[in-house]
């Protein structure tokens, strides 16, 4: 693959924000580099559950049926279960969403390389950044990468874009103000199993932990317990991850547990040990941060993947106005989008709620998401088609 030495952009990070940020931006007719230090459709830690906003922008760019024709299931139904009360909410069809869906990321990260690459974007896979290069008045301004081989790769670029996830090295090397900084953290567990008989999504509250229930590619369900992180290092269970997921799971809805007791997952079970949520600085004199890199929540509201798509397409559209006045443009709206999600989930994450109270910060959750499905759908012309009509 012949790579130039010249960019408009480059992206560092090809999990979903980097991929859908690069192919919007070629898709714009921007020259973009996007490299990842992983492999092409490796796996990461993920709640998989995209919302409304996140299907509509994969309907909107053509993305969609690829995922469908790998058959990702359809979510026709989100059940909250609040201690022993169920309260199940259908996907009402609005602006071409008629489902929502969770695509294993080996899958969702994948398509999106591909389409990139489509769009004219070069990709490159098992290249590191090491530094950025810096120009007058210490502006990024191109950055150098190794591949596998330790060989050095100098890229000059107008900007440079860390969509490189929670540990960015983008955002270590220029220094980004913290905007917002979370007070709670859930460590999470969960693996994949099959023969879960539950359609749709299935989130399971009771004070002090929580759970959910995910379907996704190949028959399968991502299960998870969550619970505060001091509890899952402190507890008895410290070194037997098994016996932590089996006792959450029975606190939070025993039929579940009971269900799964004696299943074994595909592979052993993860772990999220907790992570306060933040958001940094959106950009600066060269650079930009999207997805992890840029902002993380907490998990319990599987709402990330849904932001990281979003805002892959507010910077696109910034960085192919290139001036000051879009990127400040870009920064004010995912604080405006992202402000009432974020203080909800960090309420949410601190599993202090009885549960009137938890449902009262869904009902808050609820009216932000709805918030962004109209910014989003009005930025994009989106208009009321139904998925099957689209890909048929």
């Amino acid at each position: 693959m012949f790579v130039h030495d010249t960019y408009d952009a480059v992206v560092i990070g090809a999990r979903c924000a980097g991929a859908a940020t690069a192919m919007l931006m070629a898709r714009k007719g921007m020259r973009v580099l996007l490299i990842d230090r992983g492999g092409y459709g490796a796996d990461t830690i993920s709640t998989h559950a995209l919302m409304r906003t996140g299907v509509l922008q994969l309907h909107r760019w053509g993305v969609l049926p690829r995922l469908l024709e790998a058959g990702t299931p359809a979510v026709r139904a989100t059940t909250f279960h609040y201690g022993d009360e169920l309260v199940t909410i259908p996907i009402k069809p609005s602006q071409g969403v008629d489902a929502l869906y969770a695509p294993r990321r080996t899958l969702l990260d994948s398509t999106l390389v591909d389409a990139a690459r489509e769009a004219g974007a070069t990709v490159l896979h098992g290249h590191t950044l090491v530094r950025l290069a810096r120009g007058r008045g210490s502006r990024v301004c191109g950055a150098t990468v190794l591949d596998a081989d330790g060989n050095a790769l100098a890229i000059t670029a107008d900007l440079v874009v860390g969509a490189d996830g929670i540990g960015s090295t983008v955002a270590r090397l220029v220094e980004p103000e913290t905007v917002l900084e979370a007070r709670h953290a859930t460590a999470l567990i969960f693996g994949y199993f099959q023969h879960v008989d539950l359609a749709g999504y299935h989130w399971w509250y009771r004070p002090g932990v929580g759970a959910g229930a995910i379907p996704t590619n190949g028959g399968r369900h991502c299960v998870f317990a969550a619970m505060p992180p001091g509890r899952l290092w402190n507890g008895p269970w410290r070194d037997d991850r098994r016996a932590a997921f089996d006792a959450v799971l029975s606190e939070a809805d025993p039929a579940l547990a009971a269900s799964l007791a004696g299943a074994q997952p595909d592979e052993r079970l993860h772990v999220f040990a907790g992570r306060k949520g933040y958001m940094r600085q959106a950009f600066g004199p060269g650079w930009a941060l999207v997805g992890d890199a840029g902002y993380f929540k907490d998990p319990l509201t599987a709402h990330g993947i849904s932001d990281a798509l979003r805002d892959a397409e507010l910077l696109a559209n910034a960085a192919a106005g290139g001036t000051a006045a879009d990127f400040e443009e870009y920064a004010a709206t995912r604080y405006a989008l992202s402000l009432p999600l974020f203080e909800v989930s960090d309420a949410i994450a601190a599993l202090d709620w009885d549960l009137d109270q938890l449902g009262a910060l869904h009902h808050a959750l609820n009216l932000a998401m709805k918030r962004e499905v109209e910014h989003l759908a009005a930025i994009g012309g989106a208009h009321p088609i139904m998925i099957e009509e689209a890909v048929a």
